[in-house]
């Protein structure tokens, strides 16, 4: 009797040993890229499935068993880590209570709608297409006070967490919050007292991180901007050219660019172009917030290609340095040509 009884309790400390391996044991393996997504269509079969085909998990039966001990029943979709060696349990548990992965997005600088939609392409649980409908749906953009043109004016440079099954309004609801946080009281006066809105501050300070990087350009420009609005002057602005073409490969700008028909050519157009032409970095909009005041009217690249401008207020001198640039552009080009001839 006493032998059967040992022969039992044996027999229970194994399969006890075994359930709490399985149980608590690193009995789970990672998937390839890592994470595991439950998407909003996904049921616990679909769940249970998708574990089992990406080899996280090697018995179903097993997890039905330890989810049922849990109460894992509810799915929640999102994105989830599976780490090599986790436990059945720690699994279940993260899934049952939606402990997700965040998603970072980061946001430097975008040039148009598309771009924005690109970017986040793969990274949530909606595609690049529902996101370019939200942006290009005024319908959409109405709520947040924009419209097809202003809406990068919406999207402020920063990175940005969320979960993947975040939808595309939710998205750009957290992007234009941190914009909304960066336009305080102080912000706002400056714009009065230049006699601009926010909007159309953003707008100039989206052309004048197109025109440089340097900060000290950046400053300068600003103050030839705002200069030539105030005198009704076109802008004459060549990287809202690029943009009316769609064509931001373009190192010069002719005569047959400038004579592009739309509302972006600030050639052929007063004032500021209906809406930004990338999203400006906030430390550019403080430069124009902040432009210092000058009589300049007129700025040309360096003809020693140092990313630094002539300024002037004088055209007749503008032009003398507009040329002196050509020129330099002109020897540059004609030495690269002929350095492909002789390869």
């Amino acid at each position: 009797m006493k032998k059967v009884l040992r022969i039992f309790l044996l027999l229970l400390v194994i399969f006890l040993g075994y359930a709490g391996w399985v149980i608590f044991g690193p009995t789970v393996n990672a998937p390839e890229k890592k994470y595991f997504y439950i998407s909003t269509i996904n049921n616990y079969d679909s769940v249970l499935a998708g574990l089992n085909d990406q080899g996280i998990i090697s018995n179903k039966n097993k997890f039905n068993l330890v989810a049922r001990l849990v109460g894992y029943k509810k799915i929640k979709p999102g994105r989830y880590e599976i780490k090599k060696g986790m436990s059945l349990l720690n699994l279940i548990r993260m899934l049952k209570n939606g402990k997700q992965s965040p998603v970072n997005l980061t946001i430097t600088k975008l040039r148009t709608k598309e771009n924005f939609a690109s970017k986040i392409s793969g990274m949530f649980e909606f595609d690049s297409l529902q996101m370019i409908n939200f942006l290009t749906s005024n319908d959409s953009l109405k709520q947040f006070d924009l419209d097809t043109n202003t809406v990068l004016a919406g999207i402020m440079p920063n990175t940005y967490s969320y979960f993947w099954n975040t939808t595309p309004k939710k998205v750009f609801q957290k992007i234009f919050n941190e914009s909304q946080k960066f336009w305080n009281d102080e912000r706002k006066l400056k714009a009065v007292q230049l006699g601009l809105t926010t909007m159309q501050v953003t707008i100039l300070a989206s052309i004048i991180d197109e025109e440089t990087n340097q900060i000290n350009e950046k400053k300068n420009i600003s103050s030839v901007y705002l200069n030539r609005m105030n005198i009704g002057m076109p802008l004459q602005s060549c990287p809202t050219i690029k943009f009316a073409l769609k064509d931001f490969t373009l190192k010069r700008i002719y005569e047959k660019h400038i004579a592009v028909e739309s509302a972006y050519n600030t050639y052929k157009n007063t004032g500021l172009p209906p809406g930004p032409i990338c999203t400006p970095q906030p430390a550019t909009i403080d430069l124009v917030l902040n432009a210092p005041k000058t009589d300049y009217l007129y700025f040309v690249a360096k003809s020693d290609f140092s990313d630094a401008h002539e300024y002037t207020s004088n055209y007749n001198d503008h032009l003398k340095k507009a040329k002196e640039y050509q020129q330099a552009l002109d020897r540059q080009e004609a030495i690269r040509k002929a350095r492909k001839e002789n390869k």
